[in-house]
C-alpha cells in the first residue's frame, strides 16, 4: 500500500535531515558543539567562520548530500510527489534534528540542494542570486533570505510542477521563520558582515574565533 511508501520516505527523510554535518563534525573531529562557538548556529556558514573556510565546505556538501538522497528516495517510490515528501522532512530534520536536541541549521545549505533537486535551472538562479546579494552586501543572511524568496519564483517561471513548487514555498517559509532574528538585524542596521576564520598551523580551532557567546547571527 502507499501508505507505508509515504511513512518510509517522511520518516527517512527526517533522519537524514537529522543528521547534522556541523555538529557530528565539530564533536567528532574538532573537539567541541560548534552551536557553543562563533555565532551558536548549526551550519555550514558557521562552521566556516569558527573552523575555516574548508570546513563550511564540507559542511555545505554533507548537508547538500542528505538533501539529495532524502528526494533521490522519495522520488524513486512515489516520483515527484515523494520527492516533495522527503525534501519536505529533511529540511524540518535539518532545522528540529532528532539526534540534536532539536537545536539545527537555518535550511539553507539544505535548500540549495532542494533546488537543485527540483530543476538544475532554479539551482543556477538561486545560487546565482545568493552570491551577487551576498557579496555585495557582505552579509550572508541577506544572500540567503533573498534565495529563499528566489527558489520559489524560479520555480513558478520554469513550470516545474505542482509537487516541487509545494517544495519550494515550504523550504522558503522555513528558512525565512528560521531567519527571523536576522531579518530583525538586518532591519535595525546591526546585522554584522561576514568573516571566515583562519586554521591555526597546528590545525587546532580557527584562530578568528570568536570568543563571545553565541549570537546567532549566521544563517
Amino acid at each position: 500500500m502507499d501508505i507505508w511508501k509515504y511513512l518510509l520516505i517522511a520518516v527517512a527523510g527526517y533522519l537524514l535531515g537529522s543528521m547534522s554535518a556541523s555538529i557530528l563534525l565539530s564533536r567528532l573531529a574538532l573537539g567541541g558543539d560548534v552551536r557553543g562557538k562563533g555565532s551558536g548556529n548549526a551550519g555550514a556558514t558557521n562552521m566556516a567562520r569558527v573552523y575555516g573556510w574548508g570546513m563550511g565546505f564540507v559542511t555545505l556538501g554533507c548537508d547538500m548530500l542528505k538533501a539529495v538522497l532524502a528526494t533521490w528516495i522519495g522520488s524513486l517510490l512515489l516520483g515527484d510527489v515523494g520527492l516533495a515528501l522527503g525534501g519536505v522532512c529533511c529540511m524540518v530534520g535539518h532545522c528540529f534534528p532528532v539526534f540534536h536536541k532539536f537545536k539545527g541549521g537555518k535550511g539553507i545549505s539544505v535548500g540549495a540542494a532542494l533546488g537543485l533537486m527540483i530543476d538544475w535551472k532554479v539551482f543556477v538562479g538561486i545560487i546565482a542570486v545568493f552570491l551577487i546579494v551576498a557579496v555585495l552586501s557582505k552579509k550572508v543572511s541577506l544572500g540567503s533570505i533573498t534565495a529563499c524568496v528566489a527558489i520559489t519564483a524560479f520555480s513558478v517561471i520554469f513550470g516545474v510542477g505542482t509537487p516541487k513548487i509545494v517544495l519550494a514555498a515550504f523550504a522558503m517559509c522555513l528558512a525565512i521563520f528560521q531567519h527571523r532574528g536576522n531579518i530583525r538585524r538586518l532591519l535595525d542596521g546591526t546585522e554584522p558582515d561576514f568573516k571566515a576564520a583562519k586554521k591555526d598551523k597546528a590545525g587546532g580551532p580557527a584562530s578568528g574565533e570568536s570568543k563571545e557567546e553565541p549570537n546567532n547571527t549566521d544563517n
